[in-house]
């Protein structure tokens, strides 16, 4: 059971920029594929980032491209996502999952999720 903490959200006129963190209880955490989605009200939720469990390799949601930027520290366990030039449209609840393959850009195949943090993005 990996258990995932989400850190970093909060409020940012557009144009901001705010990094979020994911915090994993697992020992093994360089096992997993860490990925990143958002679900903004009455939408689902959508995916953002992942990256796979070495670091090295990355993938995006258009909509983030140029923008957005996943990294990982595995010694500390941790996931980030690094949010530049923010948009009103970028506001949601942001959540972390962890996969067991890369790449992987659907949530059904996130195993383990985070309990989400809020990003509101004010125009």
């Amino acid at each position: 059971q990996v258990q995932l903490v989400e850190s970093g959200g909060g409020l940012v006129q557009a144009g901001g920029s705010l990094r979020l963190s994911c915090a994993a209880s697992e020992r093994t955490f360089s096992n997993y594929a860490m990925g990143w989605f958002r679900q903004a009200p009455g939408k689902e939720r959508e995916f953002v980032a992942t990256i796979n469990g070495g670091g090295g390799l990355t993938a995006y949601a258009d909509s983030v491209k140029g923008r957005f930027a996943i990294s990982r520290d595995n010694p500390k366990n941790t996931v980030y996502l690094q949010m530049n030039s923010l948009k009103p449209e970028d506001t949601a609840v942001y959540y972390c999952a962890a996969a067991q393959r890369f790449p992987r850009n659907t949530p059904q195949a996130y195993t383990y999720w985070g309990q989400g943090t809020q990003v509101t993005v004010s125009s």
